[in-house]
This record gives C-alpha cells, structure tokens and sequence, in this order.
C-alpha cells in the first residue's frame, strides 16, 4: 500500500453527475453563470450563446442514466461547449472519468483540458444509442497553470439536429481521494487506573474523489479493556449506528487482535467499507467513538494511541490502494498504589494491668510507588500508651499518626505498638492507612484486633471462718 502525500489543493468539479437542479423529465435551464435566476445549472457552462444547458432525467424517452437519477445533452439549442474553470496546483496528477453516449445514433465529442483559452484535446469519444460509454484517464497540471479548464466539445451528431447529440453523465475530474484521520481521548486526562476513557476518531476526505471501501482500524492500547456495546458511529454516513449487536454490520471488536473495525462510508457493508465523499460534499467527514477501561497496569503512565484507515483510490483503471494514520492520542494516568494493612495482638485475652502487643504491617502492592503513607491507629478506651517502635517513620500517640512516607512497589513497614490495659471490656484497636495515590482496591486498607479485658485475680485467699471461729492458719 502507499501513502498519498500531503493533499494538493482539492480539485473536483461541481455537480458532475448533472443531479442539480431536479427536473421531472427534461428541462433547458441557465448554465452557472445566470445567478440571477434562482433555478440554474451549478456548477457547469456552456459556450452556447443562448448560456442553456439541457438535463435529463433518468428513463425520459427510454434513456436510462448512466449514474444517479439524471444525465445532461451536450447540445441544447445549440453545437457547443460543457465547461468548468478549477483553480489547480502546477505539477498535481488529476484523474478523469467520464460516461458517454449518443441520441439517435452514434455521436462524437472531445474532451479538451489546458488553460483557459488554450485548451488542448485530450481525445475524442464516438458511442451510439444503445448502451453508454465508460472513459477514464489522467492530466498533469503543467508549470505555472494555476486554472486549468475541463470541457467537452461536440464534434458530430447523428441527424444533423443541432439541438440533438451527445449524451454525457458520471463526470468527474480532479485529485485523488485523500483521507486525513484526528484523533481525540475523552476527557483529556490525566485520569485514573478504572476511569473510562473514550476514543473518537474522524476520517475526514481531503481530496477530489470519493474515498472508496474506507475500513478504519484501531488497536486497544496495552493495558486497556474494551467497553462492550460502545461502538458507535456519530455522524456521517450510517450515523447512529451501535455495531456490536445482532444486526449491527458496520463495525465489530476483534477479541483476538485487540482491535475495534469500523467500516465506513456510504454502503458500507458486514464485509467491506463504503464510499466518503470529499469535504466539499461532506464537510465534517465522519466520526466514530468507543470506548475502553484503563487497567491497573497503565497507572503512572501514558497511554498511547492511533488510528489507522484504509481506502481506495478507484478513479483510474485499477484500484489503488491507500492508508491514514491519525495522530497520538495521549491520556496521562496518575500513579496507583495498592496498600493493604494487617493487624494483630500477641494476646486475645488480658487482665487489667497487663501489657498488650501490637503489631501493625502496611504492604504496597503497586504498581507504582507509594508517597505520603499514612497509618491511623489511635488506642481506644481503656489501653494507655507505653512505647512505638515504628520501623520507618514516627508515631504520635497523641493522634494515633505513624507517619511511614514512602513506601516502594512490594515494599512493607511495621509499627511495634505497646499498651496497657487500664479497665475492663472489649476494647477494639484499628488501623486504617492512606497514601497521595489512589488505592484500586482499599477494601483491606483497614484491619482491627478485638481485645478482651478481665479483673485483675485478687492477691490473697478469701478468708473462711473455721468451725471454732477462727480463720483458716490462726493461732487459738
């Protein structure tokens, strides 16, 4: 496949398939250079002196249009000249197609392109009236012709009508199809690991003729999850479309390939792309979207992204085959940090007055590194501090506070926490831990350990009085 260069200037004529104005069955009307007449010809003149073009519609008097619903005569009231002036690029390669056919009987016409007022004939065509003629070739615009001319000349007529002859329809002259692809991440970011991020892409067509089987490709980055049912196609052609769904058939996600296929254009199909018109027919192009979840993995990165088209140019004899690829769609993703505490005693059971142990592990399970770590665990009711020994960082017994700081992927650090029991109960100890970066799963943020205190044992027997009133180790 090759790649066009950057788009000449566009050429492409005007109403070339003759579809404007509408006419019933077949009207003479002003050619484009009569304005001030509402209902005239766009686009194409004529060197006719009376300026009237004649247009047929398709199946009037037995002629069936060659493309469209309508078709033009050459000669109206008059032998003459179809033309239109283009402004064009010296050195820019242009293609030409054409469908011609005669009235009563076999009719020749010419086609001359060059500068205005020095046209040169290109060739001539001579068909009959039983089937239309199909012509295609190419023109180089010479240096320094910045307006090159595209006409038609009628040589001869069966009949010898002068008003009769020369049938003409499909026209097109201009430069190749050229497909410019933007694309946008929504929102712009920077974002989170599990935020949504959606992809749309415009394939606008800056050329001449009709991009034609358009099918754009775009690869999930790594990292990302496709968003089931999220393909949609905005606006242009097929608008509205959501194409992941039974009965849906202009586009698809290939699981396999990672990779979302829309095919685009006007009949686009389940197997092939349709046609786009350039952005003097379809100035917006058209758009798609979908949409993907960024992963835990992109945390902390930069998630990349591209678009990639590709078309055919079918205006010579042979399709060519062309691509577009848009540029970097970027989304910033914050870093993540997925911390997880754990919490335990080395008693379940105390009494009051006895010393109880905690000791407390915050772990980083990444993927990214964890900054400003923070863990809350503050002693309840009924425990008095005695000592912390943090292995990294301080604790502030008065707000319960160990300040860890920073904490590497895979990293842990422990809080040796002593307390002692001043009353009895349940008292219930916790510790929560907290960093700058979100936590993609903060479900074990939090661990608790549930002490339970009983009365201290007394020092001393009860006394018991003995049968002969004295206590039990008295001296009579």
């Amino acid at each position: 496949m090759s790649t066009p260069p950057t788009a000449p200037l566009r050429v492409a004529l005007v109403n070339g398939s003759f579809e404007e104005p509408a006419v019933a069955d077949m009207a003479i009307l002003p050619d484009a250079s009569q304005t001030q007449v509402p209902r005239h010809v766009p686009g194409w003149l004529t060197t006719a002196t009376d300026h009237m073009i004649e247009l047929w519609h398709s199946g009037f008097n037995g002629v069936p249009s060659a493309e469209g619903e309508q078709f033009a005569e050459l000669n109206a009231n008059q032998v003459s000249t179809l033309y239109q002036d283009l402004p064009t690029t010296p050195g820019t390669k242009l293609y030409w197609r054409l469908h011609h056919r005669g009235r009563q009987g076999p009719d020749t016409m010419a086609l001359d392109i060059g500068a205005p007022g020095g046209v040169v004939e290109q060739r001539t065509f001579t068909d009959g009236n039983t089937a239309w003629g199909h012509y295609t070739g190419t023109y180089t615009v010479p240096p320094g012709q910045t307006t090159t001319r595209f006409a038609f000349r009628s040589v001869s007529a069966a009949g010898g009508n002068r008003s009769v002859g020369n049938f003409l329809d499909g026209v097109f002259f201009g430069t190749a199809p050229h497909v410019v692809l933007t694309k946008a991440a929504i929102p712009v970011g920077p974002l989170d690991a599990g935020d949504v991020v959606t992809y749309r892409v415009t394939a606008r067509n800056e050329g001449g003729g009709a991009a034609e089987r358009l099918t754009l490709t775009d690869v999930l980055p790594p990292g990302t999850t496709y968003v089931p049912g999220s393909l949609r196609v905005v606006d242009g052609p097929g608008a509205g479309a959501k194409t992941d769904r039974p009965g849906d058939d202009q586009a698809a996600y290939d699981p396999e390939a990672r990779a979302v296929v829309f095919r685009l254009g006007t009949g686009a199909t389940a197997d092939q792309g349709g046609s786009l018109a350039n952005t003097a027919a379809l100035p917006g192009g058209t758009t798609v979207e979908y949409r993907v979840v960024l992963g835990l993995e992109t945390a902390g990165t930069r998630v990349v992204n591209t678009a990639t088209a590709t078309y055919e140019n079918r205006l010579g004899d042979t399709p060519e085959p062309l691509t577009a690829t848009s540029g970097e769609a970027v989304t910033e993703v914050r870093p993540a940090a997925d911390l997880g505490v754990t919490k335990a005693a080395d008693a379940t059971t105390v009494t009051v007055g006895q010393t109880v142990v905690y000791r407390v592990t915050v772990h980083n399970a990444g993927p990214n590194r964890a900054t400003g770590v923070t863990v809350t665990d503050r002693l309840p009711a009924g425990l008095a501090f005695l000592s912390a020994e943090p292995s990294t960082g301080s604790y502030d017994p008065r707000t319960g506070r160990w300040t860890v700081g920073e904490l590497a992927d895979g990293a842990r650090a422990t809080l040796v926490l002593r307390a002692k029991a001043t009353r009895t109960g349940r008292p219930v100890n916790t510790a929560t831990a907290t960093a700058a970066e979100k936590d993609p799963d903060p479900t074990d943020n939090t661990d608790s350990v549930t002490l339970c205190v009983e009365p201290a044992p007394s020092c001393c027997v009860p006394c018991v009085p003995r049968g002969d009133g004295t206590a039990p180790g008295a001296t009579a």
